[in-house]
């Protein structure tokens, strides 16, 4: 007989809660020292450059945007295409995806040098600029997610949850495609100016936001003794394989084009084929780390319904992620732009010149505070509101679940077998 299914916040009570919400707090102080320590000082004391103006502080929070629609991912599995079993996952879903778009607009604020520049961001709007364009789907993200969220926890609004769900799973698809088209629609550098980068930049999201969603999850039910069965912890496993190798897939068709170009041949070798930290990213960290070995744990059968094995290809995936998001900011910045492809260019303005760039510990610091805020968020919310179940085995959640037959004596055993 199946089990009711009961939402119930956390206690919250434990050495290892308030140990783990201390250690963010730390991280979160960590990152306000360094934001004033770069605006006191000015931003020459970190590694960004006339050249480089993106740095490691919006490697993290590119990241942690594009991770935020991809965490809400789980939540529209449940009430866009009706999957009965990832219902259960879907307030946890909605939780994260905003608190990882808090962290990383909080990062990219920090950043600014003069955080007060927000204000005319948000009075004064170029609708040519796709900058613009962000302000607002970014506002109108969290606005939406939050009337989702109400409609899930609130029973008399529950059958509104669908309708807002389907919302809120257009609302993201479109802002993915705006942070992808960043980089898209940028003409002035060789490795952008490619109108495959919002689909990407979508996958990507997929990929990363539930690997994130994944490891949330793990830690929550493990620190706190609820049941995690096997059927939830196998959908998320091939889930989480299907869209690494969509990211993969997609990448591929990105630079199989880029080398199709004569104009590309050179920002291809500079990634590819280059004696720099950008090769060495990408074939290791993404390729190797973030890819292929999350696809052996994701579709190995030895890894059927284990945890330690999603965790694990979660953490490959952030890795690979964070690497492949240095390469895509950091590399397309540092390759000089081709604006006379086949000539050598050179002037006193650093044309035809590979720009260094080296992050500092100010910049980490700023980055790994956006992170710590999304948890500090998470970990405050699941202690005060009903987001988790009671419990997640699959006497609960698994609609093909059946009751193990109980052999009543040694006798009747013997016969069975």
């Amino acid at each position: 007989m199946k089990k009711t299914l009961t939402f119930r916040e956390i206690d919250g009570n434990s050495t290892g809660y308030y140990g783990l919400f201390g250690v963010l707090l730390i991280l979160i102080a960590c990152g306000l020292g360094a934001a004033y320590y770069m605006e006191h000082n000015g931003h020459y004391v970190t590694g960004m450059s006339n050249q480089i103006v993106w740095g490691m502080p919006h490697i993290f929070a590119i990241f942690l945007i594009v991770a935020a629609s991809g965490a809400l991912n789980v939540a529209s599995i449940a009430s866009v295409f009706g999957k009965p079993m990832y219902k259960p996952l879907a307030p946890l879903s909605a939780l994260l995806a905003i608190s990882l778009l808090l962290g990383g607009l909080c990062v990219l604020v920090l950043d600014l040098g003069r955080p007060d520049r927000l204000i005319v961001a948000m009075t004064y709007y170029n609708l040519k600029s796709i900058f613009a364009w962000n302000i607002l789907l970014y506002n109108g993200f969290m606005a939406i997610v939050a009337v989702y969220i109400w409609t899930m926890l609130e029973r008399r609004f529950y059958k509104y949850s669908s309708t807002v769900g389907l919302i809120a799973f257009v609302w993201r698809l479109i802002l993915t495609t705006g942070t992808g088209s960043i980089f898209g629609f940028l003409v002035a550098r060789q490795a952008y100016d490619a109108a495959i980068m919002a689909p990407m930049f979508i996958l990507m999201s997929f990929a990363f936001g539930l690997a994130v969603y994944a490891l949330v999850l793990a830690v929550a039910y493990s620190g706190t003794g609820r049941p995690l069965g096997g059927a939830i912890v196998e959908r998320l496993r091939k889930l989480l394989g299907v869209f690494v190798a969509a990211v993969l897939f997609f990448m591929t068709i990105y630079h199989l084009t880029n080398l199709y170009a004569t104009e590309h041949h050179g920002i291809e070798a500079f990634i590819l084929d280059g004696n720099n930290v950008f090769t060495g990213l990408f074939w290791l960290g993404f390729i190797l780390i973030g890819s292929i070995l999350p696809l052996v744990l994701c579709f190995s059968s030895g890894f059927k319904r284990s945890l330690g094995a999603l965790s694990a290809a979660a953490i490959l995936v952030i890795a690979g992620g964070f690497s492949i998001m240095y390469v895509i900011i950091i590399g397309g910045q540092a390759y000089p732009l081709e604006m006379f492809p086949g000539k050598e260019v050179s002037s006193s303005f650093y044309d035809g010149v590979v720009a260094h760039y080296s992050p500092t510990i100010w910049e980490f610091g700023l980055g790994l505070s956006g992170f710590a805020m999304a948890l500090v968020v998470v970990l405050f919310a699941v202690k005060i509101l009903r987001f988790l179940p009671i419990s997640l085995a699959d006497s609960v959640v698994d609609p093909h679940y059946k009751e193990p037959e109980i052999v009543e004596n040694a006798e009747a055993a013997t016969e069975g077998a």
